[in-house]
C-alpha cells in the first residue's frame, strides 16, 4: 500500500489444469487486499495474464511476475517472510508484531502461500509461520485475512489509478461503470 514498505505474495507451486483458479484467486486477492506484487510459478502464465487484464481494466498499481525457482525468490528476498499455513503459529499472537517489523523497522515482507505440500526448508526460511486458522482452509482465505489484518482494513479505501472501469457499490444488483472518456 501506498506510503508503507512492500508487500510481496509469493504462490509457492501450481499444478496445471488443477490450480488455474486458485492461482488466479490467489493473484487477485493479493491485488485487491493491498500487496503491491505477486509471483507466480513459471507455469503459471494463463493466472498471469488474466491478474494483468484485471489490473489493466480496474487499476493499478500491482505487478505480476513468473519465477522458475520459488525457493530462490525466498532466498534472495531482503526483509522479512512469512509462510502462510495452518500449521503456524496463530495470527492474533503474531500480527502485532509482523505489523511493527513491516510499519516500524521498514521492513518489506514477503507473503508465501502454498499449492501442494509445503517442504520442510520453506518452514525453516520463514521469519514467521502463520496459521490463520490452525484447521483446513483455502490459501486465498488464509492470504485474505493475513492482508486484512496486516493493514488493519486500510487496504478497503484504496484508491485506484489508471483504472478504466470501477464497481458501483448497490444494495441490490450489479453495476461496473466505464471510468474511460467517450
Amino acid at each position: 500500500m501506498q506510503g508503507s514498505p512492500e508487500v510481496a505474495v509469493l504462490r509457492l507451486g501450481h499444478r496445471p489444469g488443477r490450480d488455474e483458479r486458485m492461482t488466479t484467486h490467489v493473484g487477485l486477492t493479493a491485488r485487491a487486499l493491498g500487496a503491491d506484487s505477486v509471483t507466480l510459478p513459471d507455469n503459471a502464465a494463463q493466472s498471469m495474464e488474466t491478474i494483468e487484464d484485471i489490473t489493466d481494466r480496474f487499476g493499478g498499481p500491482f505487478d505480476v511476475s513468473l519465477t522458475d525457482s520459488p525457493k530462490a525468490v525466498i532466498r534472495d528476498w531482503e526483509g522479512r517472510v512469512v509462510h502462510l499455513t495452518m500449521y503456524g503459529e496463530r495470527i492474533q499472537d503474531v500480527e502485532g508484531e509482523i505489523r511493527r517489523s513491516h510499519r516500524e523497522d521498514d521492513q518489506p515482507l514477503l507473503a508465501v502461500v502454498g499449492s501442494e505440500k509445503v517442504p520442510f526448508d520453506v518452514y525453516e526460511a520463514a521469519d514467521w509461520n502463520v496459521g490463520v486458522t490452525n484447521q483446513p482452509h483455502s490459501e486465498v482465505a488464509g492470504l485474505a485475512v493475513f492482508l486484512d489484518r496486516l493493514f488493519e482494513g486500510a487496504e478497503l479505501e484504496r484508491e485506484w489509478a489508471d483504472a478504466q472501469r470501477q464497481v458501483v457499490p448497490m444494495e441490490t444488483g450489479k453495476r461496473v461503470e466505464s471510468l474511460e472518456e467517450e
